[in-house]
């Protein structure tokens, strides 16, 4: 995949206010759904099915009720682009699906 163009920090905070529940996590925004371990290990295989389909693959911890999705783009050297809210939305679409965070 070829480098997307860092965004500004002003473009971030932009894309954020459209995201709610995401936040800023060094170089990266980060998300956490609470829900039983089953609905969390179901949200991490589709959302791993839509990371392959962009090509963007987010950090994905899983703990006991608990998942957290760290997102950034490895390719800008560590920075965050349009990708990675793209892969957040569609986060927040898949979760939304499964009633997870609701």
């Amino acid at each position: 995949m070829a480098a997307r163009k860092p965004l500004t920090d002003e473009e971030i905070a932009d894309h954020l206010a459209g995201l709610p529940g995401w936040a800023r996590d060094g170089d990266g925004i980060s998300r956490t759904f609470d829900d039983t371990w089953d609905r969390c290990i179901d949200l991490a295989v589709q959302v791993a099915a839509k990371a392959n389909e962009l090509n963007h693959h987010p950090d994905i911890d899983i703990k006991w009720g608990r998942i957290r999705f760290v997102i950034t783009t490895h390719s800008a050297g560590q920075r965050l682009t349009e990708l990675d809210f793209e892969l957040a939305g569609s986060i927040d679409t898949i979760a939304a699906a499964a009633q997870i965070g609701q």
